[in-house]
């Protein structure tokens, strides 16, 4: 990619400075000198050590674990490039975090996703990108542009081709029915059918599986998810699905592998064969497995800054 005319500058948090440098890397730039540290107290310091008057800024951090430090990093680097005169701020969050807290699932609860979204816009971004929302009507919650990217046409061609060669005994199978427009979009680019997992939750992060909805029975099933959190509900639907519908093997892929809690410990005793994950989260070395690969997601988000620095379409990316 050709980048030119104003200036456009990279720079990274320390939630995922490998990602921004890929993507410095993509679009032919350096990566910009800034020093994200801490006080001695545990107060957040942010020193940029170039100028960015006039230019087009793109701030990458993900709001992953320890999601408040991300977080904090990200308000203090948007206020600090604002008052630097930057022309403007585009916040490049690949994982947010907060998205499950949309809504006021019982009284007195806070919509901290909207919380967030007010913080950001607060501090100064111009516009958000990000990559698969939990819930994406979180977009309007923002009252700035929101290019939000898509994790399918990523993890679709990693099954196509010889996996899945006719499609005839492979099934994309949504872990419950907040999923089912994104395993429906994998399954349509991959050419093969799709099951719903009917789940019933009792509790967070507790999730019991109540009935197969779809054919599963001798195939080789892919579930498809955003994220995995605890990886209960994955493991539970990788076990329903053998169990409950004769399932022959289980793979799985997601956007976001938040991985905590047990989570390490649930997916190397499920009968899933193979998870492929996409990069948005640091795959820290105590998650290394046998049994998860991740895919890079650097040159999406590259070309999608090239886009929005070139002022060209960003919706073409979804199709």
């Amino acid at each position: 990619m050709s980048i030119h005319g104003k200036d456009v500058k990279i720079f990274a948090g320390n939630s995922c400075p490998d990602m921004a440098k890929q993507i410095a890397r993509h679009l032919g730039v350096p990566l910009g000198k800034c020093v994200v540290s801490t006080f001695s107290d545990g107060e957040i310091s942010v020193s940029f050590q170039e100028s960015v008057r006039g230019s087009e800024v793109f701030l990458v951090q993900s709001t992953c674990a320890p999601v408040n430090e991300h977080l904090m990093e990200l308000l203090i680097m948007i206020d600090a490039v604002k008052r630097a005169s930057a022309a403007r701020i585009t916040a490049v969050i690949p994982y947010f975090g907060y998205a499950r807290q949309d809504r006021k699932a019982k009284a007195h609860d806070p919509i901290s996703a909207k919380l967030v979204a007010d913080l950001i816009t607060a501090a100064g971004a111009n516009r958000v990108l990000t990559m698969d929302l939990h819930a994406p009507q979180i977009q309007g919650f923002f009252n700035i542009p929101v290019d939000h990217l898509l994790g399918v046409p990523i993890l679709a061609p990693h099954f196509t081709g010889d996996f899945i060669a006719d499609g005839s005994d492979v099934v994309a199978v949504s872990p419950d029915f907040g999923s089912v427009t994104r395993a429906r979009n994998f399954a349509e680019r991959c050419g093969i059918p799709i099951a719903i997992i009917d789940k019933r939750r009792q509790q967070a992060n507790v999730s019991e599986v109540m009935n197969i909805i779809g054919d599963v029975k001798g195939k080789r099933v892919i579930l498809v998810d955003d994220m995995i959190d605890t990886a209960g509900t994955l493991c539970n639907g990788a076990k329903a699905v053998i169990e409950r519908g004769g399932a022959k093997e289980v793979y799985a892929c997601a956007t976001h592998g938040v991985l905590s809690g047990k989570a390490m410990e649930r997916i190397e005793a499920s009968p899933i064969k193979e998870i492929i994950l996409l990069d948005t989260i640091p795959l820290p070395p105590e998650h290394q497995s046998e049994k998860i690969k991740v895919l890079s997601v650097a040159d999406v988000f590259a070309e999608a800054i090239w886009r929005i620095y070139t002022d060209t379409p960003v919706s073409p990316m979804f199709l």
